[in-house]
């Protein structure tokens, strides 16, 4: 299990990584890399290795539900798109979202999700790589409508029996568990075989905003570096390590405490908590 960030591409993020002694980067904006040629995606690869950098996933966040057919079509085009360069990259899998219709349940999006990554899970399979959903809800306006499906248990049990294929899994981010009032480390244990990678953001309960506003106000929680909320890591990877995972830990820094030019300084306290719990 190496610890890792959320990145975007860049020769120096790369080198930054390895000399402040992370084993990985995930790197969100994949489609960026659809426009090199093979041999610069192997030079890419190449410059990883030399830096002792894996590239754990490649993050491809786009629509593929809830849009006109003609730009689902582009979408899911690009989806296979990011599949297939993930061979030449050595990446094992990718990051999406299940971007329901929001004007409709949980249960009504199913058909459309199982129409579409029944398909993206067949080439997956045939890639030999995964493809893992991120469990962030994106809720917008009241009441409530949800942005990505797939972001508690109940709902992912609708997924895996929709399409069953083991190509199909979990970006596990335990931050959005937490203001869901969802047991973590229950989720953790009951889906453990289906967890392909793991977001690292931990989250802060501010409970004199919670107890005047009530958990349908704003600001009574925020996203954190791990180690400055409520997320027992240690708890939460020995969970990880009981269910065998195999992947990484990958930092997704959203803190509004260290962001401009304390960006650095929050991964590198992320590094040094996450640090501790992992050989």
């Amino acid at each position: 299990m190496k610890i890792g960030y959320l990145t975007r591409y860049s020769k120096e993020e790369v080198k930054w990584a390895a000399r402040t002694g992370f084993g990985c980067l995930s790197v969100y904006g994949a489609e960026d890399l659809l426009n090199l040629s093979e041999d610069k995606l192997k030079d890419v690869r190449k410059e990883f290795e030399e830096n002792n950098i894996e590239m754990s996933t490649l993050g491809a966040y786009g629509n593929l539900l809830s849009l006109s057919k003609e730009e689902q079509k582009l979408n899911i085009q690009r989806f296979f798109g990011v599949m297939n360069i993930c061979p030449i990259l050595g990446v094992k899998a990718v990051s999406a979202a299940v971007w329901g219709d929001p004007d409709k349940s949980v249960e009504e999006n199913i058909p459309e999700y199982q129409r579409v990554f029944a398909e993206c899970a067949e080439e997956a399979e045939r890639l030999g790589i995964k493809i893992a959903f991120e469990n962030c809800p994106h809720v917008h306006g009241y009441p409530i409508k949800i942005g990505n499906i797939a972001f508690s248990p109940y709902v992912w049990d609708l997924m895996f029996k929709a399409v069953p294929s083991k190509a199909i899994g979990l970006e596990f981010d335990p931050s959005h568990l937490v203001w869901l009032g969802i047991d973590y480390l229950k989720a953790a244990k009951k889906f453990g075989d289906r967890i392909y990678h793991v977001h690292a953001k931990d989250t802060e309960i501010i409970q004199d905003i919670l107890n005047e506003k009530g958990i349908y106000g704003n600001g009574w929680w925020r996203y954190r570096i791990p180690g400055w909320g409520v997320v027992n890591w240690q708890r939460l990877i020995a969970v990880l390590l009981d269910v065998n995972y195999q992947g990484n830990i990958v930092i997704e820094h959203e803190d509004p405490v260290f962001h401009g030019p304390r960006f650095r300084e929050g991964l590198k306290l992320g590094l040094r908590h996450l640090s501790q719990f992992v050989a």
